[in-house]
């Protein structure tokens, strides 16, 4: 009988990356095998896996680190089934993980694929366990071992509501490791959380931009198709942070929402939601909380149905109306691009093909900035292709994107929002997000405040990368919205079928940073880096004659200084060089013996005559150039304008040859000097030119950009 072998591709969820190369399987069998428990070398239980300093000096309250049993005998992984009550915070500032967990646990199909099941403190117990998060576009297996920080023999960090239960720490120290330590976690949004325990999209809602009517059928229906929902109150001022307001709510603290439902109280319909605090305590007591009298009201038959409790766990039902008034965003996070910001998403989803692409941003190269810096266009542009309009029936429009002229840091919407009506539309549907990645370091967070461009490229600029003159006359089409210091932002468009630049970008210039950006439509879309290929045209702009001046001073320095073969080597073609240039501009004879070898002396390493005057014409011309496209006058060159003097030379770059151009030749500085760029065009023309007479079928098939890079490392 045939069975299938079809392994999943690497970093799937079936198949997730080993991070840091540490296999389950395999520890776990070893382990089981030698009888010793594991203990994972690579997160060790000390301080600096935790994080910071360890500042209290009283010994009763140090650092210890134990494993489960140790610290409860009746210690268990899952106790029966995992619940939001499963996850109350400990000292770390970390609310915003933790309510996404607790909204994961409402999702049994999703947990399984981030808490893998079969795993237990008694059977085939060895010490280790294992979890699985996704990270930029690929799952990542992460195995931790089970010790746990302690002090006064309590979990310092996250813990079960009844103590003995240990799978949530357990996925908070695996997550810890996954971004460096414990302390790296403190702060941050709930979108964050979401996106890596399912692979979805994450995005906000500002609740005054709704009725709390419309808000309620939103998230009622987003939770009916397995989205994840939290909320938070927005502090006005850091000392307002995690004060308890006069409700019971906590500032700036973030809330899991795990249902919404509706009672009867007399002839009035009440539209609720539940709501829990990841702390597991400090709770809600306006109206229609635990203990208010309202459930008086209502039958013993609707209370059991929803589940009505009366602990202190946290958790606690609100009306949609109180809500609007006391919470000021609602993060919600759509593991099918399908359900995002629609409210009556179809039974069968349509197909969706992602694309998706890594990339960064380097200081002084492709980290242009917004619209208003002139360095904008050399920012990564990636091609995306539209070729189907897929929306055939009535749609809403309510989440078309916003297009003005500025760039900002986000500001919030004041207009509410009601039903709108619909109406026909035959556009492509597309859903962009970029994300910045490894912001969580050194134990802070350090996010760049980051957005995105999207521009109709007219026939005539298809296939090639947009310049700076394309920017300067034309508005994007479609924009991510203010720019944010968060990890992501999204938004979902209406394009007309056609060709598109999408173009990724941090609010300041020369700020450097990794990015990864990915794009759904419900047709086949096409996305690819967008760099230039290189090319060169530099023989007929470097065909010059030499001025009668210059003439005039190679025929005295060959008169003064020339041996008896009537010949300059390189140390005497530098002292023709530097009497006749500005100090500036003076080379070393490192690179006036580069310009000699680089003409054709038949070994012998001098110049003639007529090739010193060549030279000499050459230089004159890059000195040129250089003062030309040296915009700041600094008396150096920035990456940015290196490539457009060499692409006003004959001589177009992409952007990877450009940035190990600027580390090769800029002798380890940002900014390349003269000389620098003397060299750097002696060695491109060379290269070109071997090229060019490659006869290699081969070589020519990878192309000009990988001959250049190959070489450039040399």
């Amino acid at each position: 009988m045939a069975t299938d072998t079809t392994v999943a591709p690497l970093g799937s969820a079936e198949n997730p990356k080993k991070f840091r190369n540490q296999d389950y399987t395999t520890l776990l069998n070893a382990h089981l095998k030698s009888g010793v428990l594991f203990s994972d070398p690579t997160f060790p239980a000390e301080q600096k896996s935790i994080g910071g300093s360890e500042l209290d000096p009283d010994p009763k309250k140090a650092i210890t680190w134990k494993r489960p049993k140790e610290i409860t005998k009746n210690a268990v992984f899952v106790e029966g089934t995992t619940g939001t009550t499963d996850i109350c915070q400990g000292q770390l500032g970390n609310c915003w993980l933790l309510a996404a967990l607790s909204c994961l646990t409402m999702h049994p199909t999703l947990f399984v694929k981030v808490v893998p099941s079969n795993q237990s403190l008694s059977e085939s117990y060895a010490g280790i366990f294992h979890f699985t998060f996704w990270q930029y576009g690929e799952w990542v297996e992460v195995v931790v071992d089970d010790r746990l920080p302690v002090r006064e023999g309590r979990l310092l960090f996250s813990y079960s509501h009844t103590r003995n239960e240990f799978w949530s720490a357990l996925v908070e120290k695996a997550y810890a490791k996954l971004i460096g330590s414990y302390a790296s976690l403190k702060g941050g949004n709930i979108s964050e959380g979401m996106e890596d325990f399912t692979g979805g999209i994450a995005y906000s809602l500002q609740i005054p931009s709704y009725t709390p009517q419309v808000l309620w059928r939103r998230l009622t229906g987003a939770l009916s198709r397995g989205s994840l929902l939290s909320c938070f109150i927005q502090a006005t001022s850091t000392r307002d942070v995690g004060k308890v307001t006069a409700e019971g709510l906590v500032n700036g603290h973030a809330y899991a929402i795990t249902e919404t439902d509706k009672v009867t109280k007399g002839s009035e319909e009440v539209l609720l939601l539940r709501v829990r605090n990841p702390w597991g305590f400090v709770e809600y007591f306006g109206p229609w909380s635990d203990k208010c009298k309202n459930w008086n009201a209502i039958d013993k038959a609707e209370k059991d149905r929803i589940k009505l409790k009366i602990t202190e766990d946290g958790e606690f039902w609100i009306s949609v109306e109180d809500f609007s008034k006391l919470f000021n965003t609602v993060e919600l996070c759509n593991v099918n691009p399908e359900s995002i910001d629609e409210e009556n998403a179809p039974a069968t989803p349509s197909a969706w093909v992602i694309s998706e692409h890594q990339g960064f941003w380097a200081t002084g190269s492709t980290a242009g900035g917004s619209r208003t810096n002139l360095t904008f266009w050399r920012n990564p542009q990636f091609k995306l292709v539209l070729k189907e309009q897929d929306q055939t029936e009535e749609e809403e429009e309510d989440d078309e994107v916003e297009v003005d002229d500025e760039d900002d840091v986000e500001t919030v919407p004041e207009q509410k929002r009601t039903d709108k009506p619909k109406h026909k539309a035959k556009n492509c549907t597309v859903v962009v997000e970029l994300l910045q990645k490894n912001r969580r370091q050194k134990d802070k967070l350090n996010f760049l405040f980051i957005g995105f461009h999207i521009y109709k490229a007219p026939p005539k600029l298809q296939g090639v990368c947009l310049d700076r003159n394309f920017f300067v006359k034309n508005s994007p089409v479609g924009r991510s919205g203010k720019y944010k210091a968060q990890r992501g932002v999204w938004r979902k468009m209406r394009l007309e079928p056609g060709n598109y630049i999408i173009v990724v970008s941090t609010f300041r210039p020369h700020q450097p940073g990794e990015f990864f950006v990915r794009i759904y439509s419900k047709t086949g879309n096409t996305l690819r880096s967008h760099d230039f290929t290189c090319t060169s045209s530099y023989v007929p702009v470097m065909a010059t004659p030499a001025s009668p001046e210059d003439q005039v001073r190679v025929e005295k320095i060959f008169d003064k200084v020339a041996g008896q073969d009537d010949m300059l080597n390189a140390m005497e073609f530098m002292q023709l060089v530097n009497s006749v240039f500005d100090k500036e501009h003076h080379l070393p004879l490192e690179t006036c013996t580069q310009l000699v070898f680089g003409e054709d002396t038949n070994g012998r390493a001098s110049l003639n005559r007529k090739q010193t005057e060549t030279l000499m014409s050459s230089l004159r011309n890059l000195q040129s150039m250089f003062r030309r496209y040296d915009a700041d006058s600094s008396g150096t060159m920035s990456p940015f304008e290196l490539g457009t003097a060499l692409e006003a030379l004959g001589m177009q770059c992409d952007i990877k040859v450009l940035q190990l151009l600027s580390q090769r030749f800029a002798s380890g500085q940002l900014q390349m000097p003269f000389h620098g760029f003397v060299t750097c065009f002696t060695r491109l023309r060379k290269l070109f030119a071997l090229y060019q007479s490659e006869t290699s079928q081969e070589v020519k098939d990878k192309g000009i950009n990988a001959w250049l890079l190959q070489f450039l490392m040399l």
